[in-house]
């Protein structure tokens, strides 16, 4: 069975509505995984969703911050959220397909916003830094989210850590930069091994080859041309799942529009 996958940090859902709209009816996928949707779970826009053909939806969500929001054409069997370092701050969120989705082997998905971690790589004078590392070493030990042996699982979402040097435009000058240091990289390759999982964007796409997802706010108009992005959006897969996976597509051309997300869509092709 195919099965189309899209992980996407929309930064606020409503805001940019019309633009998952359009992603939405140029690439029909099968599951949305949004982050940072910025709303409270009441306020979501549910009835453009049904009427576009996603009457499945799952979501962990506050005002104003954070969020996350599983939407399906296919009917999930059942959700759960779990929290992270004490906080109710709305970072996660899992669902499993099945029979009802017309699966014979069950998949979970689990959906994750890591923190961004602020400016300073320091976490004596940056709290938020301190928050990241120990939301990564909290994902390392979770052994929920462990997939098992023969368990087909995938976890997607803005994981805010570029590992690779090809993952960042300069591996040098982003050494001290949040998002590529040193220590951030130890964790979330500890996060991911301890579970299992296998990097399939980087399986299908090998270094040396440059590859990104997000572009700053901050270069607004010269964005594409000075290309100086990071891969912060992720899709892993146990390894029952990780053959299974055709292909990945970066939809880069959503950064130019109007008013987009500084994260661009990432879809799994999965023969489910």
């Amino acid at each position: 069975m195919p099965l189309k996958l899209t992980t996407w940090n929309i930064n606020s859902v409503r805001l940019r509505i019309d633009l998952v709209a359009k992603f939405i009816k140029a690439m029909r996928p099968d599951v949305l995984c949004l982050q940072e949707t910025k709303c409270p779970d009441d306020a979501f826009p549910h009835k453009r969703f049904r009427r576009l053909g996603y009457e499945h939806i799952s979501l962990n969500g506050q005002k104003g911050y954070h969020g996350v929001a599983v939407i399906s054409r296919l009917p999930f069997e059942s959700f759960h959220v779990r929290n992270f370092c004490g906080k109710t701050d709305c970072r996660h969120v899992g669902v499993v397909f099945g029979e009802r989705a017309g699966l014979r082997d069950p998949i979970t998905v689990h959906n994750f916003y890591v923190p961004a971690g602020g400016d300073e790589p320091d976490r004596e004078i940056n709290p938020k830094f301190g928050h990241k590392l120990d939301f990564l070493d909290e994902m390392r030990d979770c052994v929920e989210i462990r997939p098992g042996t023969a368990d087909r699982a995938i976890l997607v979402g803005d994981l805010n850590v570029a590992p690779l040097e090809h993952d960042v435009w300069s591996h040098k000058q982003m050494l001290k930069v949040i998002s590529h240091t040193p220590i951030e990289v130890e964790k979330f390759t500890a996060a991911r091994k301890a579970g299992n999982w296998i990097d399939v964007t980087r399986e299908l796409t090998p270094e040396p080859q440059k590859l990104y997802t997000w572009w700053s706010y901050r270069a607004m108009e010269n964005w594409k041309i000075s290309d100086r992005g990071r891969r912060l959006d992720h899709v892993w897969t146990s390894n029952a799942l990780a053959d299974r996976v055709s292909s990945i597509e970066v939809s880069k051309n959503y950064r130019g529009a109007t008013r987009p997300s500084d994260h661009v869509p990432v879809t799994a092709f999965i023969e489910a």
